[in-house]
């Protein structure tokens, strides 16, 4: 969308359908191009002024017409399309998908198995806690996962109120073996902040490049 009119994303966005499809014809060729199989189809935000309960009904219609669309379009590519509900507490007040129940229930309607939930922990925490059961209940859906330490949006091991030794665990006891994505913002330079994931390889026994000491 036209980030400097305040959008953030079109796919829920009525009367802007056209320049949806555009912007997701664009992302498919770069997709393409770095051999990248998933997207991140954004919603977008309820309009400026609009009562978000007033719109709510063709805002998901417009999704769901959207995500139809998109899905039918990445078939074709064999690519995956990407839902995140987005905290409307803190990061954003009025972006339209803003928790897992919401984009589980639309993906459900739309009913394409290329369309899953990219699941950030950071938002979900925010908007719904109760992380374990929200995982293990929506763990069919899940295709992407993003992290960050809440509330401050920082490194894993900062201050904060998630256990990810324990939610790597829980990942890896459903099966998941996909990426876990760093959404986070590094309270010093990126390097120094990756710091957490050595100290979480030599916990776990595991060298870094992955190779776990006991199988040695």
């Amino acid at each position: 969308g036209d980030q400097e009119a305040g959008e953030l994303g079109l796919a829920a966005v009525p009367g802007r359908q056209a320049a949806f499809r555009q912007g997701l014809a664009a992302a498919v060729q770069y997709a393409r191009t770095v051999g990248c199989p998933r997207i991140h189809v954004m919603a977008g935000r309820v309009p400026l002024g609009a009562d978000r309960a007033a719109v709510a009904g063709e805002m998901e219609t417009t999704f769901i017409e959207n995500l139809r669309y998109a899905a039918d379009l990445l078939a074709q590519e064999d690519m995956i399309g990407l839902v995140e509900p987005i905290n409307s507490r803190i990061t954003d007040p009025r972006y339209y998908l803003n928790t897992p129940h919401q984009a589980a229930d639309i993906l459900e309607k739309v009913g394409r198995p290329n369309l899953k939930l990219q699941l950030d922990l950071f938002h979900c925490q925010i908007m719904d806690g109760n992380l374990s059961r929200n995982l293990e209940t929506y763990f069919p859906l899940i295709g992407h996962i993003q992290i960050a330490q809440v509330p401050g949006r920082h490194e894993p091991d900062s201050p904060g109120e998630l256990n990810f030794p324990y939610i790597f665990k829980l990942l890896e006891s459903l099966g998941y073996t996909g990426y876990v994505g760093c959404e986070y913002a590094p309270k010093g330079d990126t390097l120094k902040g990756l710091g957490w994931l050595r100290s979480y390889w030599e916990n776990q026994g595991v060298q870094r490049g992955g190779t776990s000491k006991a199988a040695e």
